[in-house]
Formats: structure tokens, C-alpha cells, sequence
């Protein structure tokens, strides 16, 4: 008896492994198979009296080995993702653009036309590894834009420990048929997606051009957080997009400034972004859109590139508004997503260290999927006098920044999962504040003092430590909201409208750390049946309108939504986002006092 609760046991964990692994179905079958054979084994040895326990132990030895050749041989394929969640969906009247026809695909009640993996460039790979994006190549007969592109070369973790981090952290896991697969990555990602709704009069429809996050260094346009059905329903065209990410987008060395025509370097993934913004400028008519009513929008890293791309001279007439969440690179030393050129060179001469190279063009022989296991840091941009010709600051003081309205905000808990692997304490609270303050620390830490109130929730594998709500609370303005504020400051001294937010809503996934807003935002809550509820429908519904009444006419007030005051010199307050809608006072205002006092000391 205990041989056969024995194997079920094992087996129904190491089905529960094949799901969360997402190995492909007949692994299933073949599991069950050998669960079978390991069985009739035993009986036939037992009834031969042959069953000793050197023979037992053979039998469990070949099962498990036989388990294990089953999870390798049915391991999930890597494909592109489905442009929509209906299967076989109905395809799209040709649409012409300047490369060549396309079709495109309709969601399930044919209310939004899907077009995805259009490349708007061309493939950065072996020469063109480490250099401008170049225009995009022709082709013939019509091409079928029926699912997203690769994702751009990035680490990732194995499908199980994904899986289970979607059932401790986020508790959206879903048991569903048809997901046995990984997403593909390639080097070859630079590819944008459409979405444009079926019913529209003749005018053309307002952009919103979403760049995605993933501190320079993950993420995919494929997410369905920030997917745009359902901003196209309410009259926008929507559109996001691949660019290259970490060592293929920021690595930076003289001897490719030297050979590049326009002197740059250490920014290829901000270029992969101006180059499609430029494709949607020049091409977006063809989907109902119009090229003089462009947003661009982002969260995290996509904000700060946000805010590069409102600072260079390469985008000036490209767009119209901006919208950015919960990240900027504004303040005189920004805290992440930037860095000095010297830095970025001396992270560059890492690379080529470590691959033990001479030369960047060397770097361009070495395999994508080993050079992306660089251990320098490339998550940042710098000054490369093209892209970006100085500190993003001074642009702003000079007033040559290039958005006419800013739609910004935060959440709640910004930097609360960055931290998770730091236990704060009484005792070393000081010191960790130090190495964003420096000498400023101790009035930081008398402003939030270490026995601060712990945060109202904490993910399962947080060294928490009695100061770590308040470690919490100063590095979420430290590294998150004090851009905005610093954005803001200067937009209003501009005279330039800006709408600040600040986002509270507590729920069942993401709740209101970082990124929490974005399916809100985004029109994406339905994707996780069972884990919102009525009110934060409700208020999705309400921040949907914001964000597409600011792409119409940049302002984000609108018949029956609540009042959304604009910033002015005398009007500081930030929209609460939760149950109850309201301006509210900034609650770090008395922190960035003494963040300004530390980013002033950074240029005396």
C-alpha cells in the first residue's frame, strides 16, 4: 500500500511540476505511461517472487530516470505570442504602408483591430549589433501581423520558478490549455504592435505610444498589463514595441563612437525607441491615426525614456504630450536609469574584459545568448551627444524640452520589491539611507524614523527587519516620486499643464506596489477573472478616460470624472487614485526637502 501512495504521490507533484513548467501536453500522457509500467513492473516482480530490494531500488531508479527524460524531451518550444487572445481569429482588410501591404487581426467581438510584429527597423544583429538602428527593409505580397515579435534579448528565469512566482507574488496563476510554450527571444526584436479600433468617424484618431518597462534590461511588449484593446475602444489608436534591452541597447566604448557617423554610443535601445517613433509619425496615418496628435507614455524605465525622449534633439515635432509613471531622470543626479559617460565607458570595458576581447567589433562575434550574461551593469542611459547632449535638467532649465502637457504620477509602494532581499533595523537604518543621502541621511532618518509604521502588506520572502517600513517609505521618493516632483516643478514654472497622481488602491495582485496601476490604467483588469473586484472596475474605468481625454486634448478631465486639478504655483496637490477619488497633499512633500538639500550638494 505504501508503494502505490508512493507513487501517487510523486506523480501528482511531478504533474504539478510538467504544468507550472508549461511542458507541452503529451508529456502528460507519457507521465501517466511510465507511472503505468512502474506499476506492472512491481506486480510482475512481486508475483515472480523476484522483488528484492536491490531489484526495488533499480525499478525506482529507472522511474525516476525515465521522469526525467520525459521533462526534457517535452520542454516547452519557444514561439511568438498570439497578437490576440481568440483562436483563429479573423483577419484585417490590407492595410498599405511604405514597406509593403499587411493584415492585421480582430479580437473576439471585432471591436479592435490588432496589428503586431510590423518591424520598424532593421535587424540590429552582426554588423549592425552596437549601432543606429537602421530603416527597416520592404517586402513583397502581403504580410500576415497576426502575432507580437521576440522579445529582446534579456535574462530570464526557467517557466517554474516563473510559475511560481505568479502564485506566491502576484496570485494570478491560471491553469489553462494552450499555454505550453515560452515566449521567443531573439536579437532580431526590433518590431511594434498596433492596435486601432474597427468603428471610428473619418478623423484621425490621437496616439498613445507606450514604451515598456523592465529597467533597461527586461520586459516585452507582449505583457498583457499594458496591452491596448481597451484604450482603442475609447478612440486612440494604441501602439507599443521591442527595443533592445541591457548590453544590446546601453553598452557603451569609444572605438564605436568613432565609427559611427553621428558619434554615439551607449544608447541603442533610447534610438530603437526614436526610430519607432519616428515609423508611427510616418506611418501611422495609414491606421487611422494622426501624426500630429502623438502621447508618448511609459512606466518605470519606459518613463525615464519618456523623459529622454522630451529632452532630445532628435524627437522635437515627433509628439505632442507625455504621460509618465512612476519613474524620471530630471533631478540634477538621477537616482537610477542614467549614468555619467565615464561610467558607462568604464561598465563597457567590463564587457570586453570579461569576453576577453580587444575591440567592440570583437564583441560582435560572441553569441547573443552568451553575451547577455555580461555581469557589467547596462540599464542606464548617458550623455552620448546625440541622443542626449547634456543633463537632462539643464534642457529643462532652458525650457527646450519638447512636451506640451505631462500626465505623471506614483504609487503607494514604489521601491517596496527592490528591497525585498535588505533587512532594515534600528541599527543599520542610518547607513542605508547613506547611500542615497549621503551626509543628508540623518535628517532623512529623523524626518521617518526607524520605528515607523510597517507597510499595510509585505511579500512572503522579505527580510522585513522593525525599520523596514520606513526604509520603504524613503526609497520610494528617493528612487521613484521625487522625479515627478522635480518634472513637475519645472513644468509649472514653464507654464506648461501637468496632472499629477498618486496611486493607492489596494487589491488582490499587485495591489499598489510598483507597476500596480498600469492593468488599471490600461484596461487589462479583466485578465485576471477573480482577482478585482467591482470597485477596482470602477476605477479603471474612470482612469482609462483620464489617460485618453490627456492624449485627445491634454487634459485629462472630462464629462462625469472627478475633478483633476492641474499643478500651479499655487496649487501642489496630486489626485488620489483609490476607492475614493480626491486631491490630496503630496505625502512625501517633507521628503524631498531634504532630497533637494543632497541633489543641490551634487552640484556645488
Amino acid at each position: 500500500m505504501l508503494f502505490y501512495i508512493g507513487v501517487v504521490l510523486i506523480m501528482l507533484l511531478y504533474i504539478a511540476v510538467l504544468e507550472l513548467s508549461k511542458n507541452i501536453l503529451v508529456s502528460f500522457a507519457i507521465s501517466i505511461i511510465i507511472a503505468a509500467l512502474m506499476v506492472f513492473a512491481r506486480i510482475r516482480l512481486k508475483s515472480s517472487k523476484n522483488l528484492t530490494i536491490r531489484n526495488s531500488l533499480i525499478l525506482w531508479v529507472v522511474f525516476f530516470i525515465a521522469l526525467c527524460i520525459n521533462y526534457i524531451l517535452t520542454a516547452p518550444p519557444y514561439k511568438n505570442v498570439p497578437a490576440v487572445d481568440n483562436k483563429n481569429p479573423d483577419v484585417t482588410d490590407v492595410v498599405s504602408i511604405s514597406q509593403g501591404d499587411l493584415t492585421g487581426v480582430y479580437n473576439e467581438d471585432h471591436s479592435v483591430k490588432v496589428y503586431a510584429g510590423i518591424p520598424y527597423a532593421k535587424a540590429p544583429v552582426g554588423e549592425l549589433r552596437f549601432k543606429e538602428p537602421q530603416a527597416p527593409d520592404s517586402w513583397e505580397g502581403v504580410r500576415a501581423c497576426d502575432e507580437f515579435g521576440p522579445m529582446a534579448m534579456q535574462t530570464r528565469t526557467n517557466a517554474l520558478y516563473n510559475s511560481l512566482s505568479h502564485i506566491l507574488g502576484w496570485h494570478d496563476y491560471q491553469i489553462k490549455i494552450g499555454d505550453e510554450y515560452l515566449e521567443a527571444m531573439s536579437e532580431d526584436c526590433l518590431y511594434l504592435n498596433v492596435f486601432a479600433p474597427e468603428n471610428h468617424d473619418d478623423e484621425p484618431l490621437p496616439v498613445i505610444f507606450y514604451i515598456h518597462g523592465g529597467s533597461l534590461t527586461t520586459g516585452q511588449p507582449s505583457y498583457s498589463e499594458y496591452r491596448g484593446e481597451d484604450l482603442a475602444k475609447r478612440g486612440v489608436i494604441f501602439v507599443d514595441f521591442a527595443y533592445r534591452l541591457g548590453v544590446f541597447g546601453y553598452y557603451t566604448a569609444d572605438d564605436l563612437k568613432t565609427e559611427s557617423q553621428y558619434g554615439t554610443t551607449g544608447n541603442y535601445g533610447l534610438l530603437d525607441q526614436i526610430a519607432a517613433l519616428k515609423w508611427v509619425y510616418n506611418n501611422i496615418e495609414a491606421f487611422g491615426g494622426d501624426p500630429d496628435a502623438i502621447t508618448i507614455a511609459g512606466e518605470s524605465a519606459g518613463a525615464s525614456s519618456v523623459n529622454a525622449i522630451c529632452v532630445s534633439p532628435l524627437t522635437d515635432g515627433l509628439f505632442r504630450y507625455a504621460i509618465a509613471e512612476s519613474s524620471g531622470i530630471v533631478a540634477y543626479e538621477p537616482y537610477h536609469t542614467f549614468r555619467s559617460y565615464d561610467e558607462a565607458i568604464e561598465q563597457g570595458d567590463i564587457v570586453r574584459d570579461e569576453f576577453n576581447v580587444q575591440s567592440s567589433d570583437e564583441l560582435r562575434n560572441i553569441p547573443a545568448d552568451k553575451l547577455v550574461t555580461t555581469s557589467s551593469t547596462q540599464s542606464a542611459m548617458t550623455i552620448d551627444g546625440y541622443a542626449i547632449t547634456e543633463q537632462p535638467y539643464l534642457t529643462y532649465e532652458k525650457g527646450e524640452n519638447h512636451e506640451k502637457a505631462l500626465l505623471n504620477g506614483f504609487n503607494a509602494k514604489e521601491a517596496d520589491a527592490f528591497l525585498l532581499g535588505t533587512k532594515a533595523t534600528s541599527e543599520n537604518y542610518e547607513s542605508l539611507l547613506a547611500d542615497a543621502l549621503g551626509p543628508y541621511a540623518a535628517d532623512m532618518a529623523a524626518l521617518v524614523p526607524a520605528n515607523s509604521p510597517q507597510r499595510d502588506q509585505h511579500f512572503i520572502v522579505d527580510a522585513m527587519g522593525d525599520a523596514k517600513g520606513a526604509l520603504n517609505t524613503c526609497y520610494s521618493a528617493l528612487w521613484f516620486s521625487y522625479s515627478h516632483y522635480v518634472w513637475n516643478n519645472y513644468l509649472v514654472a514653464q507654464n506648461i499643464p501637468c496632472y499629477e497622481y498618486y496611486f493607492t488602491k489596494t487589491n488582490n495582485i499587485l495591489s499598489n506596489y510598483h507597476a500596480g496601476e498600469l492593468p488599471y490604467a490600461y484596461g487589462n483588469l479583466w485578465r485576471h477573472p477573480g482577482l478585482y473586484d467591482e470597485e477596482d472596475y470602477a476605477l479603471s474605468e474612470i482612469m482609462q478616460q483620464y489617460w485618453v481625454n490627456f492624449a485627445k486634448t491634454g487634459n485629462p478631465n472630462g464629462e462625469g470624472l472627478p475633478k483633476w486639478q492641474m499643478r500651479t504655483a499655487g496649487q501642489d496637490q496630486l489626485l488620489q487614485l483609490d476607492t475614493e477619488i480626491k486631491m490630496i497633499d503630496d505625502p512625501n512633500a517633507e521628503l524631498y526637502k531634504i532630497i533637494d538639500l543632497y541633489q543641490e550638494s551634487t552640484i556645488s
